[in-house]
């Protein structure tokens, strides 16, 4: 009895690492990003993995490596280029003039909430609008946060004169022309060193949605909080080109079934949801929130900004880019988005 039974224990032991085997992936993909792992965007992100996991029926193994603990925030797309990640999510504008046609839904007037915008930047990609811009890598989809604000420490905004003298962290230089023509002074900083710069008094105040607010601490630190919908960022998630193309056809389709408008949306409405967050724990620490009548559109606002857009605009068009062209597209796509 004791033989027949240790028989049976070593087979169904054997059964065991079969199956294990059998089971084990046969893609490994590895995804970085620099969202805290315990963000809503984080866990938004980590839901793509789990949908490719779960459609490739586990064939396809998705490693989330959050907070630029694979690489870098302004290196992650040089990262999956070269292959050392295999998914990487970034901010265009971290490259300045490597993407700058993408990121001119960044200028006021154009992204109205995450949702809307991530409808506006995946559109113009599957339009051919933005296909230059990425020979290098997979596009797997776009899309944006809702409109960025002032939030700054001790001192308030209410008009753009306030800002004069004030260290202001852009995330992009597109942001940081429109900061200097409103007479801020820009400091370029990627998101995950914002909480120590203004804690050190490097910085007096960051340009960010309310969602960046919550998931990176800065309401502990910003008090005044200035509502003017002043930009919003262009994020792209890619997939290294060699790893798209040695995987079968079938699990090539799990990746095409998870691309394009209907994940760019989800990441949009997650930002809008995380946004109410960000605002009411300002409210509920007793920030000042000063919300500025029509935002972009204010007349003590709008003849820099526009001023800075049509700048922008006219330099890309110099050097041989159809800017005006997106440009338009991208506002008539706003609308569009937005109905």
């Amino acid at each position: 009895m004791y033989k027949k039974n240790r028989f049976i224990s070593l087979m169904a032991a054997a059964g065991l690492s079969f199956t294990a085997t059998v089971n084990a992936a046969e893609v490994d993909l590895r995804f970085a990003h620099f969202w805290p792992a315990n963000s809503g965007i984080a866990k938004t992100l980590a839901s793509w993995g789990e949908a490719v996991e779960a459609e490739s029926n586990g064939r396809i193994n998705v490693e989330i490596y959050p907070s630029q603990t694979l690489a870098k925030a302004t290196q992650t797309y040089d990262s999956v280029v070269r292959g050392i990640a295999d998914v990487g999510a970034i901010i265009q504008g971290y490259t300045a003039n490597r993407f700058p046609l993408s990121q001119i839904v960044e200028l006021p007037g154009i992204v109205h909430t995450g949702e809307q915008g991530s409808c506006v930047l995946q559109k113009l990609y599957d339009e051919g609008d933005l296909d230059s811009e990425y020979q290098d890598a997979h596009v797997l989809f776009m899309f944006t946060h809702g409109p960025g604000h002032i939030h700054t420490k001790g001192k308030p905004v209410t008009k753009p004169e306030d800002l004069a003298g004030l260290m202001i962290r852009r995330p992009t230089v597109v942001v940081g022309d429109l900061l200097e023509g409103l007479g801020g002074e820009p400091v370029g900083l990627p998101a995950p060193d914002m909480y120590s710069a203004m804690q050190r008094g490097t910085i007096n105040g960051v340009t960010l949605p309310w969602e960046a607010m919550a998931s990176f601490r800065l309401n502990e630190l910003a008090d005044q909080h200035t509502q003017v919908g002043l930009y919003s960022l262009a994020f792209v998630v890619t997939m290294n080109k060699d790893t798209y193309a040695g995987m079968p056809e079938d699990l090539k389709k799990v990746i095409d079934d998870n691309t394009g408008m209907r994940w760019a949306e989800k990441l949009g409405k997650a930002y809008d949801e995380l946004d109410l967050v960000g605002v009411q724990q300002a409210k509920e620490m007793g920030h000042t929130i000063n919300v500025v009548e029509n935002g972009a559109e204010n007349p003590a606002w709008k003849p820099t900004l526009q001023r800075v857009s049509e700048q922008y605009i006219s330099g890309l068009d110099q050097q041989g880019l159809p800017a005006a062209k997106v440009y338009e597209r991208a506002q008539t796509l706003s609308s569009a988005c937005g109905a």
